[in-house]
């Protein structure tokens, strides 16, 4: 499988996506330019964290306008794996593939430590390798975090089993319901707030993050396996 991490000024979690990817799981991975005008050749997407154009206006409000997005958004609706971490996820947001909105963090502080999350919904191709409602440590590095939505919306996710991640027991941000990773209807595009690229190895402090690559992986396998 072949990963694209896109690359925005002011990206500073893409290494550790790209060392994930190829170290972790020993994928093929490359680093691609915010101008890039195709991501054809690519399996799945990553976004990663970080203050794209400085987060200026809003986070992820600049970058959403990249060329590279409209690449992203083709990748999406061709049913390729998308998955944004942090600022990646509010990028996200402010593209219109997945609902909602990333407000400051409840205290207005920058939180950087590892949470506690739960695992809401185990059936999807970022997170089978997890057990249904297992509690995992990923740590969190952000001062937007705190999602937001309106109650349809709210309504929505809930029907449709959106929620994939919550924060177990304590909300560090302030986050609407306790949300801390959702997936559009698709089932394609995750976006979440806590950093799964810096919990893989237990040299880092924890491997629990790992499993969500490894899903991809996996799910992304058996999908073209069937359709071979």
């Amino acid at each position: 499988m072949k990963f694209a991490v896109v690359v925005f000024p002011g990206s500073n979690c893409d290494v550790d996506m790209f060392h994930a990817i190829k170290d972790e799981l020993g994928e093929e991975v490359e680093y691609v330019w915010h101008d890039a005008e195709s991501l054809d050749e690519y399996d799945g997407i990553l976004l990663p964290g970080g203050f794209s154009y400085g987060d200026y206006l809003r986070s992820g409000a600049i970058a959403r306008f990249s060329n590279v997005m409209k690449e992203v958004i083709k990748a999406a609706g061709a049913g390729k794996p998308v998955l944004g971490v942090c600022n990646g996820f509010q990028i996200l947001l402010e593209a219109g593939l997945l609902p909602g909105a990333m407000r400051r963090n409840e205290g207005l502080k920058f939180i950087c430590r590892p949470v506690e999350l739960k695992v809401e919904n185990n059936e999807t191709l970022f997170s089978s390798e997890y057990g249904n409602k297992e509690v995992i440590s990923i740590p969190i590095a952000h001062g937007e975090g705190n999602y937001y939505c309106d109650e349809e919306t709210l309504a929505s996710l809930k029907e449709n089993n959106q929620i994939v991640f919550t924060y177990n027991g304590n909300n560090p941000n302030g986050s609407l319901e306790d949300i801390a990773g959702i997936i559009n209807e698709k089932g394609n595009v995750l976006g979440m707030m806590p950093h799964p690229e810096r919990a893989v190895d237990e040299l880092l402090g924890g491997a629990d993050g790992l499993k969500i690559f490894k899903s991809i992986v996996k799910q992304w396998r058996e999908a073209n396996v069937i359709n071979a």
